[in-house]
């Protein structure tokens, strides 16, 4: 007998019916990977974009090697490889070498490492560990400053203030004391190769310093107070907790002023005497690759003056990518191929 309250019959017939929902038409979503292909292209008309912009810098580059050597095909055909080690350089008979230009250009622009890198580390030092806080802005001001001056307005101050403060003071005093080096000997004239050097060490001191200054105030801090934590001196911290970290970008700092010394030409033309010869003392006169050509180009004559001019630039470049490539082996050296922020 059927209990009244399950009733058996008519049961399912209340049910509602399965068949017509399943049968309802499904709204599908749009594929994510259709919807990513529909949305790729401002990436992919991005990444073209970028790929342009590194070839353009490759074409251009492309550009200009191509055109030094095919300016500087008479000077090839006639010198040979014999141009970078010759030392005669006579216009009026056409014999030209470039061994006493590529020398001034690397002694003057390493005398200025020698002066800078001590000098433009030690402010950067200064001005991130030691500068008091309301005198640091001041201080980074005047030596970013230093950077925006022309080129010609230290020209015209190395002429007028260091070249008569080389000549009377700093002169005779390396002559009387270090003479014996054959390195400071000679009449002291004021203008030569070691007027250059200063120039160029003033001139990229706040280059150096400048993004050496960056590189230390971005080591983290835990490297600071790690490093005092252990008992060490201010000088320890600064020497292993800072510039330790920081000596991949003080590396890379140097080199830009080596490049900017390297192309340097007004200022280094007033100063270095002009006079293509190589000689050991510094107070003698001197002549680099881009003074000469700055000099001689608007007066070159003939047509293999002009292909030795040109061949000239084409040694800058070359000197420029050996230098590049020997900071870049410096910089592995130093780091063996680990991170700036190695251990400490």
């Amino acid at each position: 007998m059927a209990d009244p309250a399950f009733p058996m019959s008519g049961s399912f017939q209340e049910l509602p019916a399965a068949g017509p929902q399943l049968a309802a038409p499904i709204q599908r979503r749009p594929s994510p990977l259709a919807h990513a292909r529909h949305a790729s292209w401002p990436d992919e008309l991005f990444r073209y974009a970028m790929w342009a912009c590194a070839a353009f810098v490759l074409v251009i580059l492309g550009l200009i090697v191509y055109e030094l050597i095919l300016n500087s095909r008479l000077s090839w055909h006639a010198f040979g490889f014999k141009f970078f080690g010759g030392q005669e350089w006579d216009p009026v008979q056409d014999h030209f070498g470039a061994l006493p230009f590529i020398y001034g250009t690397l002694v003057s622009s390493f005398l200025a490492l020698l002066i800078a890198v001590p000098l433009s580390i030690g402010t950067a030092v200064f001005l991130t560990e030691m500068c008091p806080v309301w005198l640091r802005g001041p201080v980074s001001f005047f030596t970013e400053l230093l950077a925006a001056i022309p080129s010609v307005i230290y020209g015209l101050w190395a002429i007028f203030i260091l070249v008569p403060i080389l000549r009377l003071y700093v002169q005779p005093f390396l002559a009387s004391t270090l003479g014996w080096t054959g390195l400071f000997e000679g009449p002291p004239f004021g203008i030569g190769m070691l007027a250059a050097g200063v120039v160029l060490a003033i001139m990229i001191i706040p280059v150096i310093s400048s993004l050496t200054r960056e590189v230390m105030s971005v080591v983290p801090s835990h490297q600071r107070e790690g490093v005092l934590a252990l008992g060490s001196t201010r000088w320890e911290m600064i020497r292993l907790g800072v510039l330790r970290n920081a000596r991949t970008g003080i590396v890379g700092a140097i080199i830009l002023g080596l490049g900017r010394a390297l192309g340097e030409t007004m200022a280094v033309t007033m100063v270095i005497g002009n006079r293509p010869e190589i000689a050991k003392s510094l107070f003698a006169p001197g002549y680099t690759m881009a003074s000469v050509i700055a000099n001689e180009f608007s007066e070159a004559t003939g047509d293999l003056y002009t292909s030795a001019l040109i061949e000239i630039g084409l040694a800058l470049f070359l000197v420029t990518i050996v230098v590049n490539a020997l900071a870049q082996l410096l910089v592995w050296s130093v780091t063996k191929g680990q991170s700036a922020r190695g251990n400490v």
